[in-house]
């Protein structure tokens, strides 16, 4: 693993899915390279952190010109976020520009925020208001499961006049508050508080991937089955799902979308091979999406492929691991491949504080490690992230490296909300040069070790083979473990890692969580008879 190694035809279709093993035959996702599921002559840049991330959609979006088109979808959003921290860079501005020059910009944003639950639209309805009257189509859309969400996170922008400019953005950042922060992570200035080991101004660890080539018509299309679902925003018509309390004051209706531009050309030297991978729920037997009807579980399926495929190392950045499900899944690998390492950086706390978030939070975990530590305790390492000044930083990211040749950045989290419950998008990259995985691995391991990313990675060459990488980590968290259980005397190592010390939950906190956990923080949106199965490993043998 140490050299990058080409992959050919035959690797290919053992890592990625094919159309018939996407498990939908609905959708339009694949129609215009039609024998295979992905796209090939791309080119994916990790964009890693939130400021990086901004900054480059500012200077696409206000380099489109009249007749572009920028499509946008969002788990939340704030009109009054700058994308490069100057003013006159906020969300809304940027987009109303955009409208006012003659773009086509039009947007899918969900009700977030936990006022939601109780039937309040919280601030993404001022959001996407704030941005209808600037020019800019944007509407909520409530067309979920009960206590379901629209969790995608992607914009796409395509240009009339010359397609190879045209650029996707997918991941993991929304474009709202606490996102805007680098790789000091002191934190965005325009923050939401977390829980209060994050501190006044909460540090944020997320990745977003640049996609330039054909990939872009895909990510495009995953917006226009959703727009042209004829089911109301608003979620009436008879299909029961999460909607507000407060009706609206009119059922919102789309206007039709123009003719979808051609793919752009493929990336001269593009060696990317692109495969959209989504999840979206089963409905109810009344009414279900028209593009995924009993649901789409990708997600799940390509991590299924993928990590019965690993034999070295499996590198997860991720904002929970949760459940007995992901465990096993997990669990089995470990077992079946004895030099296989999994090393996973996730947050040091939950983001959620009292007996009904931060103890489900923690009960998820527990499910999944169990099964892990199980397997191979000796071969799985859990790490948070802290800044310099010893705040904890909460990993958003949702990223994973397997054997560096399949590799994901998106919106899904490992657990089975993610994987079967909220709509996701994750963009998997198979690099035929066999380098993007490695790089990406590399780049996030020469932050959390306090080293500078050269070109050639010589300062993280103790990290290229997975058996060094998982020592090195070790090592570097130990020595900072010491240094803050010695009462922080001396110069401060090097590092950021911390190995996870999860505080084990009591039978009375266990018993508390266990209602909230299933049915709020980590639902299962499956058929019933889905349910029923031991895993997604057995449901993804199909």
């Amino acid at each position: 693993m140490a050299d990058p190694t080409e992959i050919s035809s035959h690797d290919l279709t053992a890592w990625l899915l094919s159309a018939d093993e996407r498990g939908n035959d609905r959708t339009r996702l694949d129609e215009i390279h039609p024998g295979q599921a992905w796209t090939e002559g791309n080119r994916v840049r990790p964009l890693i952190h939130g400021a990086t991330y901004f900054a480059r959609l500012h200077e696409c979006l206000e380099a489109t010109g009249a007749g572009d088109v920028v499509r946008f979808a969002d788990w939340q959003g704030d009109a009054d976020e700058r994308l490069t921290g100057e003013p006159g860079s906020e969300v809304l501005e940027v987009l109303g520009r955009a409208a006012a020059r003659g773009v086509d910009v039009r947007g899918l944003v969900w009700h977030s925020r936990p006022a939601a639950a109780a039937g309040d639209l919280g601030d993404n309805a001022e959001f996407s208001s704030r941005l209808r009257a600037r020019g800019v189509e944007a509407w909520l859309d409530l067309r979920t499961r009960p206590r379901g969400s629209h969790h995608q996170k992607f914009v796409v922008l395509r240009h009339r006049d010359d397609p190879s400019r045209d650029v996707a953005f997918v991941g993991g950042i929304d474009l709202c508050h606490s996102r805007r922060d680098d790789a000091e992570h002191l934190g965005d200035p325009q923050h939401y508080d977390l829980a209060e080991e994050y501190g006044a101004t909460p540090p944020w660890h997320d990745v977003q991937a640049e996609i330039t080539g054909p990939a872009v018509h895909d990510v495009e299309t995953v917006f226009r089955e959703r727009w042209e679902d004829p089911a109301p925003f608003d979620g009436t018509s008879g299909r029961r799902i999460t909607r507000p309390r407060r009706s609206t004051p009119s059922t919102p209706t789309p206007s039709p979308l123009p003719a979808q531009l051609p793919a752009p050309p493929a990336v001269p030297g593009g060696t990317h091979v692109v495969q959209l991978l989504r999840t979206y729920p089963q409905l109810t037997a009344k009414r279900d999406y028209p593009f995924a009807p009993g649901g789409e579980r990708s997600v799940a399926r390509g991590y299924t492929r993928a990590i019965r495929r690993a034999r070295r190392l499996i590198y997860v950045e991720d904002q929970y691991l949760w459940g007995r499900h992901v465990g096993e899944m997990f669990g089995r690998a470990l077992e079946q491949n004895p030099e296989l390492h999994i090393i996973a950086v996730t947050p040091l706390h939950p983001d959620l504080e009292g007996p009904l978030g931060r103890w489900p939070q923690l009960e998820g975990r527990r499910r999944a490690l169990r099964h892990l530590l199980r397997a191979a305790p000796d071969r799985v390492a859990l790490y948070g992230l802290e800044n310099h000044s010893g705040t904890p930083v909460y990993v958003h990211a949702k990223a994973c490296v397997i054997d560096d040749t399949w590799t994901t950045i998106g919106s899904d989290n490992f657990n089975r909300r993610s994987w079967t419950h909220d709509s996701e998008l994750s963009a998997v990259v198979v690099d035929r040069a066999g380098d993007y995985g490695r790089r990406l691995r590399l780049t996030l391991a020469a932050e959390h070790l306090d080293r500078v990313c050269d070109e050639s990675f010589t300062t993280t060459a103790d990290c290229l083979d997975p058996a060094d990488m998982f020592a090195t980590y070790a090592a570097s968290a130990a020595r900072l473990d010491a240094w803050h259980d010695g009462g922080r005397v001396g110069p401060r190592p090097d590092g950021r890692l911390r190995a996870m010390r999860a505080g084990e939950l009591g039978p009375f906190a266990r018993a508390v969580a266990a209602l909230p956990y299933t049915y709020l923080h980590d639902p299962d949106g499956r058929p019933r008879h889905l349910r029923r199965d031991h895993g997604f490993w057995e449901e993804n043998r199909s």
